[in-house]
């Protein structure tokens, strides 16, 4: 996974930057088309990489270079163009590696756009759960571009079945010190990370049907497939299930049956169950059926203060009430 983000999220997007700048085509037709597919690429890596390592702003300075690129290779540029024809390997391997880097951010940067967009499905508005700090999400959205939680919509696939209320899930990581997510590139202990002991707070007015506290936080990236929830919360609101899970370890302050209201405390965020680093994971479903597993209702979608959030979007938590 390291030498995946390493190559794919720092090293490629510098090497390409680079390339325009340095090696920029020798005809304006070609050098727009480098530029064109090289900016392309980059947003869609943007919208469809999670940002949270590394940092967030990343893309953004991409963007910059980027652009510091374009406008390099643009001065340096002679006024007298050579021939309409490239001449040599090199110069039609630009022209190939443009066109290629143009039709995969094309269709990627397209297909993450389009996840943004409501999917055919009930949604659900709730408030947000979130106590004090930033937050980013690391999935969500209507479409696996941006939001790996999709899979399990496919009906086919028998081991997603207990699964499916959790098709358009929303995953939160925390956001520390110069936007980092933790301290360090992937520490051990929870506590390291920014989300981890996050407060947890009711979302709408509802009552509790299912608890669990006291299942293990383990050590990144360690984690429990059998348990998935790990810690939880299942909050009823109206017709809907409202389900938080990978919380802290001996956190919940509710019990099953409880009635909360918005902004009560359920507990913090933590690491246990399928989660292999702090995180929150929210979803909403319809009930599941007697005797089913907790979570295989039929998905809903989540909007959380009237927005419906997709990978990268970030999320301010609630202030803090002296009055609760």
């Amino acid at each position: 996974m390291t030498v995946m983000i390493l190559s794919l999220q720092i090293a490629l997007p510098l090497a390409l930057i680079a390339w325009v700048a340095f090696l920029p085509g020798r005809t304006w037709s070609r050098f727009g088309l480098q530029a064109v597919g090289t900016g392309a690429f980059l947003f869609a890596l943007a919208r469809v990489a999670q940002w949270a390592v590394p940092v967030w702003w990343l893309p953004w300075v991409y963007g910059g270079l980027w652009l510091l690129a374009v406008l390099a290779g643009l001065v340096r540029k002679g006024r007298a163009a050579p021939s309409r024809v490239p001449n040599g390997l090199a110069g039609w391997a630009g022209i190939v590696l443009s066109v290629v880097l143009l039709c995969v951010g094309g269709w990627y940067g397209a297909r993450a756009v389009m996840g943004s967009s409501l999917p055919e499905v009930e949604i659900v508005d709730i408030g947000n759960p979130l106590g004090p700090g930033h937050y980013l999400v690391g999935n969500g959205g209507s479409n696996r571009i941006v939001n790996v939680h999709i899979a399990t919509l496919d009906r086919s696939v028998a081991r997603f079945r207990p699964w499916r209320g959790q098709s358009y899930a929303v995953d939160f990581f925390g956001l520390g010190a110069w936007g980092l997510r933790g301290q360090g590139w992937q520490p051990a202990d929870p506590a390291a990370y920014a989300i981890f002991g996050a407060e947890l707070r009711a979302p709408c007015v509802g009552k509790l049907v299912a608890t669990e506290g006291e299942m293990p936080d383990f050590e990144v990236p360690n984690s429990d497939q059998v348990n998935r929830l790990g810690n939880h919360v299942i909050l009823r609101c109206g017709e809907a299930e409202i389900v938080l899970a990978h919380m802290r370890q001996s956190s919940v302050t509710v019990a099953s049956g409880d009635p909360v209201r918005v902004g009560d405390l359920l507990g913090q965020v933590g690491n246990s169950g399928a989660s292999t680093e702090p995180h929150l994971h929210i979803h909403a479903q319809r009930p599941a059926a007697l005797g089913a597993p907790p979570i295989s209702g039929e998905p809903l979608a989540l909007r959380i203060e009237g927005r419906f959030l997709v990978r990268g979007d970030h999320l301010s938590g609630q202030p803090v009430n002296p009055l609760r």
